[in-house]
């Protein structure tokens, strides 16, 4: 007896028709951003020619997008302004060479452009002929599997006997699997005609038993050798390559006929079991892998927070210029540190890094540019000074000529930082001037400009002070106001002596007089008796104080130190403004509650 052979079926839903649906991860090896035009060029070179090159495409158009945008940045920052046009992917340039007219700038980046295209050119053909190759070679093989389906339908509809039916059915089944791929749409319809005609063949042919039962068992052994080998796949660690396999066993179980009824779906769960295994890994390894992107994007996006906040910020200073670099480099220390977002955000969130980037590092760039430009202004300025104190170094006009060097020294102060090689050069050579002036000018005092006689004159006076004997405070403040008085209608004193004699002088007023009003007369000469008495008392000291500091700011030694020492004076003068201010406020609120 023989009876109708139905093969079993392939479930769609797990098994996937077409190898190019695999999902390929990205696994870039190169940070192509990073390399110069030249290493570029190189690393494309590296990849080979013909076939091997070919296999490379989604590299080659890596560093072919890399390549592009660096020439472009490159030409831009060397003032070649017009854009970089990258070749198309899809057409084969033809190479050519413009006439350079002689007065048109030399661009240096032509040679290595064309290089490059040369070298992209000659790709895109092996590309194309491989591609031409791969189409004819599908072609053909459509072509074959059609000649193959012609012959099993020509064998349906033959009369002969099973004994030479069968062995031909098997000839075509071999010639067949022999056959390679396809083009992909026409797989899934030249495929369903060949499995229709071999259910066809199982259904009308009644073949011999023992025929039968042979090819049942060699089915079966095929069969639960892809099973075996399923399961061993189920068991490898490199989730992506084992799915990978798994394709290719769903492919070649296609080309295997059906098993015995008693088997066909045992054998069937078998390896729909171990299909299922590995599809529920690679599916937790992707779910995983988006975790992980995705927490990877969020890392990066705050990073790129931080880079855009500190490239927005106004800085004014080279310290904190050099501070915020800092912050920027140990940033992309931590940008290096984090793996890859998902392939659709990976590269958007390094554009947008990449940029903040270059948006604080371009305003440092100008800020530098700005400063050198502010130093050269300074440098002119302080030349200039000193030119002017040179020119009046030999002057016999003394208080004329000690006025305009005190201005010039007042004028220098205000000045900015010049550059460092030239700021002590320049110091020494202003401060010659000035020492060659005052030196003279004391060895050549007139009676009307008598600075010695002058310094006599002040100790006298710090002598008188502390000769004084305290009497009540009214007396006490006519005293001091008369010493004061005496002091300031003295002129001036040798140039190196004047800090000295003016220290000596504050210390005996302060030892005799403490921190008493100057004002004559009525309760103000007194002590004070009241908390708005003290305030007010502060308030005219600090005015004193703030005086005799601005008064002596513009006389200090032209030494190393000067600038430092201004900078001090000034701070104090500074903080006992603010001072006054709070003590101005504390009065009014003393006056308010008293009335």
């Amino acid at each position: 007896m023989s009876e109708v052979i139905i093969p079993e079926e392939l479930n769609s839903s797990d098994v996937l028709e077409n190898k190019e649906n695999v999902i390929e991860t990205e696994s870039p090896v190169v940070n192509y951003a990073e390399k110069t035009l030249a290493e570029l060029v190189e690393i494309f070179q590296s990849l080979g020619e013909g076939i091997e090159r070919v296999k490379k495409s989604k590299e080659v158009e890596a560093i072919k997008s890399a390549f592009y945008k660096k020439l472009s940045k490159e030409k831009a920052e060397a003032g070649f302004e017009a854009p970089v046009e990258e070749p198309s992917a899809d057409t084969v340039e033809e190479e050519s060479q413009a006439p350079q007219a002689e007065d048109e700038k030399v661009n240096p980046f032509e040679a290595i452009e064309a290089g490059f295209k040369s070298l992209y050119n000659a790709f895109k053909k092996e590309r194309a002929e491989y591609n031409r190759q791969q189409d004819a070679e599908k072609e053909e093989n459509l072509a074959k599997k059609l000649a193959v389906i012609e012959d099993l339908k020509a064998l349906l509809e033959s009369q002969e006997d099973v004994n030479a039916t069968f062995p031909a059915f098997r000839d075509i089944q071999a010639r067949w699997r022999a056959v390679g791929p396809v083009p992909a749409q026409n797989y899934r319809d030249v495929n369903d005609q060949y499995q229709y005609c071999v259910e066809k063949f199982y259904d009308m042919v009644k073949i011999n038993r023992d025929l039968r039962d042979l090819d049942f068992k060699k089915n079966l052994e095929a069969k639960e050798a892809f099973c075996q080998a399923a399961e061993k796949l189920a068991e490898n660690e490199n989730v992506v390559e084992a799915f990978r396999e798994l394709q290719k066993l769903h492919e070649q179980w296609k080309e295997f006929g059906p098993v015995a009824k008693e088997y066909r779906d045992q054998i069937w769960d078998r390896f729909k079991a171990a299909t299922s295994v590995i599809n529920k890994k690679y599916q937790a390894f992707f779910e995983e892998q988006k975790g992980k992107q995705a927490d990877n994007l969020a890392a990066k996006e705050r990073l790129c927070e931080q880079v855009e906040a500190i490239a927005e910020k106004e800085v004014a200073s080279s310290n904190e210029w050099n501070a915020l670099a800092k912050e920027i480099e140990d940033i992309q220390k931590q940008w290096k540190g984090i793996g890859f977002a998902s392939k659709k955000e990976n590269q958007k969130i390094y554009d947008r890094f990449r940029a903040a980037c270059d948006k604080f590092f371009e305003k440092k760039r100008v800020f530098y540019s700005q400063y050198k430009d502010s130093m050269a202004e300074n440098l002119d300025k302080k030349m200039a000074i000193i030119e002017q104190a040179e020119a009046l170094k030999n002057s016999t006009e003394w208080k004329k000529t000690t006025d305009l060097l005190i201005g010039l020294q007042k004028q220098w102060k205000e000045i900015g930082a010049v550059p460092r090689k030239k700021s002590e050069q320049l110091w020494k050579r202003f401060r010659t001037a000035c020492d060659e002036f005052f030196a003279e000018r004391d060895k050549q005092a007139k009676p009307e400009n008598d600075f010695y006689s002058n310094l006599k004159a002040k100790k006298a006076v710090i002598e008188e002070i502390n000769a004084y004997v305290s009497a009540d405070p009214e007396a006490d403040a006519a005293a001091q106001k008369a010493f004061n008085e005496k002091w300031q209608s003295i002129g001036f004193v040798p140039f190196k002596e004047k800090d000295t004699i003016y220290a000596a002088f504050k210390e005996a007023m302060q030892a005799k007089f403490g921190g008493r009003s100057q004002r004559s007369g009525g309760r103000s000469a007194r002590a004070p008796r009241s908390e708005k008495d003290i305030l007010i008392q502060k308030y005219n000291t600090l005015q004193q104080d703030i005086a005799t500091y601005e008064n002596n700011i513009g006389f200090f030694s032209m030494s190393k130190n000067s600038e430092a020492l201004i900078k001090q004076m000034q701070e104090r003068i500074d903080a006992s403004k603010q001072e006054l201010k709070e003590l101005e406020e504390k009065i009014r609120k003393v006056e308010e509650a008293a009335e």
